[in-house]
């Protein structure tokens, strides 16, 4: 029995994630679960350590300060989305999770993810920890392109893979690859009308790495810096969801504040051909800018 509600919790726990900006009462999600809402809450908080109300809340504050990040959109259109019923409100509880209001959060040039709260993954129990370097500016060769997304399909947009096609154009080129290659990223708010947010990626490597017939990259400066260097080993389907960890999960409790600049991708190949089996197996350093 213990085991069987312990998989229903799980299952609601992915679909709450998913329906954080739907109107959600404690009687939709029990109709979900197949619970009465009091037995609900009841091994809700056995299995998780925590409240099916303040959970959901928190979640909710936690998708909605991404929001004031990574958008333009209004502080009342946000906290509508998240079913606060006026700016007040959704300011009061904004400052309470996270110490401030919603515009200071929103307009300070360094982002501190303390505050966020992690969603509950119940079949993952390593959270991605990081090794703290400092890093010289270095030169590279690359070549950026850009990606418009919404925020309600955010999730659906970073699930698709935007790296391996963008790779493949090099790599068709090129009869052996270089020790390493980088992939830097940056998710801006759009000022356009095409999307929520632009998505800037970046295919780089070094000078003189990569053959002569590969003549398209222009210079590209790599910021130097203090950075969390979190390290993936494993499929490259499975690169996007490590990242998410890192942001949603390590991150806040780690503590740490992300300062100005590119996301660092630095693949260390494990093959020298271009050719990759299947499933793809990656080596890489994840690296996020952080304040001293």
């Amino acid at each position: 029995m213990a085991e069987f509600q312990s998989n229903v919790i799980s299952h609601l726990l992915g679909w709450l994630e998913n329906n954080l900006d739907q109107p959600l009462s404690i009687d939709d999600v029990a109709a979900k679960s197949g619970f009465s809402k009091w037995h609900l809450q009841r091994i809700f908080k056995y299995t998780t350590g925590h409240s099916l109300g303040a959970y959901t809340r928190a979640r909710r504050l936690s998708k909605a300060a991404v929001a004031l990040r990574v958008t333009n959109r209004s502080i009342l259109d946000i906290g509508f989305l998240y079913h606060f019923d006026s700016q007040q409100i959704f300011t009061r509880a904004f400052k309470k999770q996270f110490s401030q209001t919603p515009a200071l959060y929103r307009h300070t040039a360094d982002w501190p993810l303390i505050g966020l709260c992690p969603p509950i993954r119940q079949n993952i129990t390593k959270v991605p920890k990081p090794d703290f370097i400092v890093m010289p500016e270095t030169r590279l060769v690359g070549v950026t392109n850009s990606y418009f997304g919404t925020l309600e399909k955010m999730d659906d947009f970073f699930s698709h893979d935007v790296r391996t096609p963008l790779w493949h154009q090099y790599f068709k080129k090129t009869t052996s690859l270089p020790p390493s290659l980088y992939g830097l990223n940056y998710l801006v708010p759009s000022e356009g009308h095409k999307g929520d947010m632009i998505f800037y990626y970046t295919t780089a490597w070094k000078s003189g790495q990569l053959q002569d017939s590969i003549r398209e990259g222009q210079p590209v400066m790599l910021g130097g810096g203090s950075y969390a260097q979190f390290t993936y080993e494993g499929p490259a389907d499975g690169l996007q969801n490590f990242i998410i960890q890192v942001y949603d999960t390590a991150m806040p409790i780690l503590g740490l504040t992300r300062r100005q600049g590119h996301d660092i991708e630095r693949y260390y190949l494990l093959q020298s051909k271009p050719q990759c089996s299947s499933p793809c197996i990656l080596h890489c350093e994840y690296l996020i800018p952080i304040c001293n």
